[in-house]
């Protein structure tokens, strides 16, 4: 007579498949993660100056007219945040940001190949928006730079 014998339940997880998951999510938010940079690509000019105010920023997001190499403007508003805009455009949505939001921080982001006519240009618009202070930014300078100078 043969013996039936039952056969225990393992009662442990296997975690072959997560670590299978969890690999391949990690593959892919590496490759969005380049992605997901927002704003235009400008090379910004290097300068020792003093970082934004935190409390400036902190209520609500600064509005930043970015002037691309080629001299389009940009601005952070709306959907199409990489698209290049009309000055006459840039004029009517920052002033109605700036009429809803006055204390919103401006700040123009100017690549530093563009003359600076543009930039001027860029801040007049931004002006006659309803801008009262115009901030710029810039890549913090190594302190070697500076001595250079």
């Amino acid at each position: 007579m043969a013996r039936v014998r039952k056969r225990r339940l393992m009662a442990e997880i296997n975690v072959v498949p997560y670590i299978d998951v969890m690999l391949v999510l990690l593959i892919i938010f590496m490759v969005t993660a380049p992605l997901l940079t927002q704003g235009v690509k400008v090379d910004l000019p290097d300068a020792a100056a003093e970082p934004l105010d935190p409390d400036l920023t902190r209520e609500n997001d600064p509005l930043i007219l970015s002037v691309d190499k080629n001299g389009l403007l940009y601005l952070n508003v709306g959907d199409n945040e990489d698209t290049a805009r009309q000055p006459r455009e840039i004029l009517t949505l920052a002033s109605a940001v700036l009429r809803q939001k006055p204390q919103t921080a401006v700040l123009v982001k100017a690549d530093q190949g563009v003359s600076y006519g543009r930039v001027v240009t860029a801040m007049v618009i931004l002006q006659k928006a309803g801008a009262k202070k115009l901030g710029f930014l810039t890549d913090p300078a190594e302190l070697q730079d500076l001595e250079a100078l």
